[in-house]
């Protein structure tokens, strides 16, 4: 089971079946088993011809997949806790044997996990109140012991005329309460479906416990409905929500994930999820195969050839997790949200990595029973308790929508460019990451990204955004020999490249950088790596994961990415750091593979103010001077770039 929590070149298929490989490899340590579903994959038949099929091979169905060609999902009569293994590889066999059938691919299920699905405290709450005062991650004054301004500043945006009118966004999920009186009048049913029971009805499946409230309390986040006197108020609150039901069922299929993630993307503008592989700490998993094409397809195709939108919440594991172990959160396809608190400090759960390009909000950490997200429950019930990275992607959905409102042309790569500049340090610290600048003054930070998402200064900015130069890919350079890792020494690598300089593939200014990295380890989870930029820019690749204790795997081929480069030349030497964070001296490791792929534009985006800005400080200021001058300039240039947006 799964656990909660544009406008461009194509890429080129080799680079797809590399990426593809990448992910294939490193998931092979899920625990995985066969689980009934089959894709099928005919031969030139129409869907009718499918289902007669499938009726005839003893499945309960077939249903026509939206990427590759004449591939069909085969759902299974039972579920699959009542098959024997030996009925079902039969089933295969006759199956694989039908002459209108050229191939058979039985489908492995594998974990996931909803993210952040934690009760705050229990209190009681008058359900019957409008719940838009406690909603403090809206407009914070101060509530629940948070900090006043701490917010996302969706009140700007609001007075802006925006609200998310015209835009859908689909919560993959355990289904959406659709008859709540707060959602039903924003609920777009065309766009919804349930792939854990095939059918257009994404209703949550009743538990005592309530578990399957987790989809729910995410789309009232987005498109609860304004003024009506029930519970909240979304984000996004005159935004279409359609439900995917896909989670609820006890494992998770590549097939399942594929299709949800394609459904209907010339409809659906945004894909929330807030769940992905276990965050035990010790897991190194991403999407499969099928899933990785879907999302391919969707950036070059959803919404028009402007790609979908895919928001995803970057883990719950806390200190002892790295979301750059999550391929999903640190896909190049996906905006990776993180969480913060009320009071600005990260949430005890939050995963920290190179990957997160931003921040909303989930809950408070001291006990307030109002601290929570104020949201809407099942069976027309709110909550004040709603928390985890969970609730965070929801959040960045609704501002996306409120950006998408403002301009529909914009791109799935134009939305990551606003929020790298839009978003904003505000109040948020943290005792171990500092804020920082890299090599064109964009302030980060390991946890939080570029900063919270704001809003009102999204929208301001997307009304009469120009759409970013075409997107290129290199391959820097590699370095295929063995080299030896011990305690207490660092291994150094060094690549420089001209980043294909006077190639068609050049890439002057940087977007993603990715390090695949094959390494393996007496212990995995003890291992450091750090990517030191040409332009002084040090990435955390991944931390100390002291619940790992992997001795065989280690990762193989797996692209590490960071977004803290965002903007700088990436042309000169990049510094690859590996060593060990733990008390023993006798850990050892080999590292087999160092790839270092750049992704970015050769013309220069926004940014080029700010490069010649900071390069000009560069030039005039004194070293002990520079980050005050620095500090200055980078104001100035983005007041200068908002001024001429107003």
């Amino acid at each position: 089971m799964r656990r909660f929590r544009g406008h461009h070149r194509t890429a080129p298929a080799l680079f797809l079946t590399l990426i593809g490989a990448l992910m294939m490899s490193a998931a092979a340590e899920d625990e995985l088993f066969i689980t009934g579903h089959f894709l099928v994959q005919m031969r030139e038949a129409a869907p009718e011809d499918a289902q007669k099929l499938a009726l005839e091979h003893g499945f309960e169905s077939a249903r026509k997949l939206p990427f590759g060609e004449d591939l069909f999902h085969f759902y299974p009569l039972e579920m699959p806790k009542t098959r024997r293994k030996r009925s079902l590889h039969q089933q295969h066999h006759r199956l694989a044997s039908d002459h209108r059938v050229k191939n058979v691919f039985p489908q492995e299920g594998f974990g996931r996990q909803k993210r952040g699905y934690r009760d705050l405290p229990n209190t009681d709450v008058n359900m019957s109140d409008p719940l838009f005062t406690k909603q403090w991650y809206l407009i914070n004054t101060g509530q629940a012991d948070g900090t006043p301004g701490l917010d996302l500043n969706v009140a700007e945006a609001w007075s802006l005329g925006f609200t998310g009118k015209g835009v859908t966004i689909a919560i993959m999920d355990d289904g959406i309460d659709y008859l709540h009186p707060d959602l039903a009048s924003n609920y777009n049913a065309e766009a919804s479906f349930d792939f854990s029971s095939n059918d257009p009805y994404p209703y949550p499946r009743y538990t005592d416990d309530w578990f399957n409230s987790h989809g729910t309390r995410c789309a009232g986040e987005v498109s609860a409905v304004s003024n009506n006197n029930i519970c909240g108020v979304g984000v996004a609150y005159n935004s279409k929500v359609a439900g995917i039901r896909m989670l609820d069922q006890p494992f998770m299929t590549d097939i399942i994930e594929a299709s949800s993630i394609s459904h209907m993307p010339q409809v659906i503008d945004i894909y929330s999820a807030s769940w992905g592989p276990t965050d035990d700490g010790k897991t190194v998993d991403g999407p499969r195969e099928l899933t990785l094409q879907a999302m391919a397809d969707g950036v070059n195709k959803g919404r028009g050839g402007k790609g979908s939108i895919y928001v995803w919440a970057s883990g719950d594991g806390g200190s002892y997790d790295d979301c750059n172990c999550d391929g999903y959160a640190s896909s190049m396809w996906t905006i990776s949200i993180n969480s913060a608190i009320n009071d600005g400090r990260t949430a005890l759960y939050d995963e920290s990595c190179s990957s997160t390009l931003a921040s909303t909000f989930s809950n408070g950490r001291k006990r307030n029973p109002e601290a929570g997200v104020a949201t809407t429950d099942l069976y027309g019930n709110c909550t004040l308790r709603h928390s985890g990275t969970s609730a965070a992607a929801p959040e960045a959905a609704g501002v996306f929508a409120l950006a998408l409102e403002a301009n529909p042309n914009l791109t799935w790569r134009d939305l990551q460019h606003l929020t790298v500049l839009t978003s904003k340090r505000n109040k948020l610290h943290d005792e171990v990451h500092q804020w920082r600048r890299n090599g064109v003054g964009l302030e980060f930070n390991h946890l939080f990204g570029y900063g919270v998402l704001d809003a009102g200064g999204m929208v301001k900015l997307a009304r009469d955004w120009k759409t970013v130069p075409e997107r290129f890919h290199c391959v820097a350079g590699s370095m295929q020999d063995i080299h030896k890792i011990q305690s207490g020494n660092k291994l150094l690598l060094s690549i420089s490249t001209d980043a294909c300089q006077g190639k068609d593939n050049f890439v002057r200014y940087l977007e993603h950088v990715q390090a695949v990295i094959t390494v393996n380890a007496s212990r995995r989870g003890d291992l450091n790596i750090n990517m030191t930029s040409p332009m002084g820019t040090k990435s955390i690749l991944l931390s100390r994961r002291p619940r790992d204790d992997d001795a065989k795997v280690g990762f193989d081929k797996w692209p590490f990415m960071t977004t803290h480069t965002w903007g700088e030349d990436p042309r000169g030497p990049w510094l690859l750091e590996v060593g060990f964070q733990s008390q023993s001296d006798m850990q050892s490791g080999l590292l087999k593979e160092w790839t270092l792929m750049l992704h970015g534009t050769q013309s220069a985006p926004y940014i080029d103010q700010v490069v010649r800005d900071y390069q000009s400080k560069l030039a005039m200021s004194k070293k002990e001077e520079l980050e005050e001058e620095l500090d200055e300039a980078v104001e100035r240039s983005l007041k200068s770039l908002l001024s001429k947006n107003n």
